[in-house]
């Protein structure tokens, strides 16, 4: 089997912070470990490798590129499927159809949340016409394989297959105060110390509505008790919330902005901070398609507490890495976290367990495995597995995932 693997999200070469987010480290990953695999099958990739800034001005000239390195490739007869990265690359299935179903190659696309769901109605208009041109999609979550069935995907066509992480981009825990004293003198510029109790939460993200930081900064941290500090990473057009949650609220020694931050500091907040907040809040046209973040934190020994919406829920394993609680609940919020209040044991045995659990489930060769056996049943459908050896059954509308896990 050849797949041609076409993404238009990479970041260039040497310069990873230039172009980083969840769906950009997905695609990066995913194309480095199928490249990486010692079997086959044979791996082409066809890329766009560009700072966040000027992707959107560089794309269209990419995917006219990218058609036309399609065609000659499966002219060539080295092109069994093209597996697209994002709905962004997926377009490309539409005016290519005709073409490949002539030569017999099969297309599929991965699909992450907001790719799919976009609230802007000629946008919408074109989804069920890139689902149409489609032979499979990959979502990263159930709640997003949901989304793409309610837009008119056949569900028989629907398999999921979760994001990955980089098992060698964090190194292994340390003690806590050593993680600790860390990352006071690396951030110290940026914050006041912590007192010694301190329980520690933090937040990694782009501040969009849907993460839910001003919310959380508004209804659960003033009802947190006096050592508890939350630590917010990164930007976004909520940033004038967030701080307007913090000063109507006096929560200025305890809640703090860190902006955006080296991939060390990043590693250091995960490894020093007891507890990683996920406190996403429903946003029609916007959803979480999955949430790499809370695998970073979890392979940093940092458990999660998370809303139970949306794709979060294929991230978190009750217990094991964390805790998912109802969306827009203060109290829910406040007893999941008070129950590690000044209780060292209970987390260390979390911070454990989400770095077994992390580890085991979610390492990229893995889950690049799973891919190809998906493409494989695409392109053969006759050699699939039977039953549910086939990674990403097909969802459901409506199932969440506590019920399908």
């Amino acid at each position: 089997m050849h797949i041609l693997y076409v993404s238009h999200s990479l970041p260039p070469e040497g310069r990873p912070m230039d172009n980083v987010g969840g769906m950009q480290r997905v695609a990066l990953k995913l194309n480095e470990a199928l490249h990486e695999r010692s079997e086959p099958p044979h791996v082409e990739s066809v890329l766009l490798r560009s700072s966040w800034k000027w992707t959107p001005y560089k794309v269209p000239f990419f995917l006219g590129k990218a058609a036309w390195r399609i065609r000659q490739a499966v002219l060539r007869n080295e092109a069994d499927v093209v597996l697209f990265s994002s709905m962004v690359t997926a377009a490309l299935a539409v005016p290519l159809r005709g073409f490949l179903d002539r030569h017999n190659v099969k297309t599929a696309a991965i699909t992450h949340g907001l790719d799919v769901t976009l609230s802007v109605s000629a946008y919408q208009w074109f989804v069920p016409k890139v689902f149409g041109a489609l032979d499979a999609v990959l979502p990263v979550s159930r709640a997003t394989g949901a989304a793409c069935v309610a837009r008119g995907m056949p569900a028989d066509q629907v398999h999921v297959v979760p994001n990955g992480i980089d098992l060698d981009r964090y190194a292994p825990p340390q003690s806590k105060s050593e993680m600790r004293a860390d990352l006071s003198e690396a951030l110290g510029s940026k914050t006041a110390p912590l007192p010694n109790d301190a329980l520690l939460l933090c937040s990694v993200g782009r501040q969009v509505k849907r993460k839910g930081v001003a919310w959380f900064v508004e209804h659960v941290m003033p009802t947190l008790p006096e050592h508890v500090h939350y630590w917010i990473a990164g930007d976004g057009p909520q940033s004038s919330a967030i701080q307007d949650a913090i000063d109507r609220n006096n929560l200025n020694e305890r809640v703090r902005r860190l902006g955006r931050i080296s991939n060390p500091d990043l590693a250091r907040l995960y490894r020093g901070a007891d507890l990683f907040i996920m406190p996403n809040i429903p946003v029609e046209g916007d959803m979480e398609g999955f949430g790499v973040v809370m695998l970073e934190a979890g392979q940093c020994g940092c458990p999660s507490i998370a809303a139970r919406l949306e794709g979060i829920q294929d991230v978190i394993t009750e217990g094991e890495n964390g805790h998912l609680v109802e969306s827009e609940n203060p109290a829910s919020f406040r007893e999941a976290i008070m129950q590690y209040n000044q209780a060292p044991e209970q987390l260390r045995q979390i911070s454990e367990r989400a770095v077994q659990h992390t580890e085991s489930n979610f390492g990229w060769s893995a889950v690049a495995e799973q891919y190809v056996d998906v493409l494989r049943a695409v392109v053969d459908p006759d050699a699939a597995p039977q039953g549910d050896s086939l990674p990403g059954a097909p969802v459901e509308v409506g199932v969440h995932a506590e019920t399908m896990a």
